[in-house]
């Protein structure tokens, strides 16, 4: 995971959508997994987008899964992340 920057002390929450396009690694079995992402405090963030072109724009061509709350809940069960981060650039020398 890469660090990413993130300002805590930023207040103002993005509306989120009923779904959202996450980033994800596919493995040996063809499976997809979210990519987490380390923040520059070192917290373990979620990167989802709101649209697609917005993946594209912010993450590149990246394996995505479209995913409602739910899925996201599931993720966070699993993984364990501390915040999901809503359409942010990921610098293209570490996607």
């Amino acid at each position: 995971m890469d660090d990413l920057d993130v300002d805590p002390s930023e207040s103002n929450e993005p509306v989120m959508p009923p779904v959202v396009y996450v980033p994800c690694a596919v493995d040996d079995h063809d499976e997809r997994h979210a990519v987490l992402r380390y923040t520059n405090d070192g917290r373990i963030a979620l990167p989802v987008y709101t649209a697609l072109d917005r993946l594209h724009t912010c993450a590149g061509d990246v394996p995505w899964a479209l995913m409602d709350w739910a899925g996201l809940e599931r993720i966070q069960e699993e993984e364990s992340f501390d915040l999901i981060i809503q359409d942010i650039y990921i610098p293209e020398d570490i996607r």
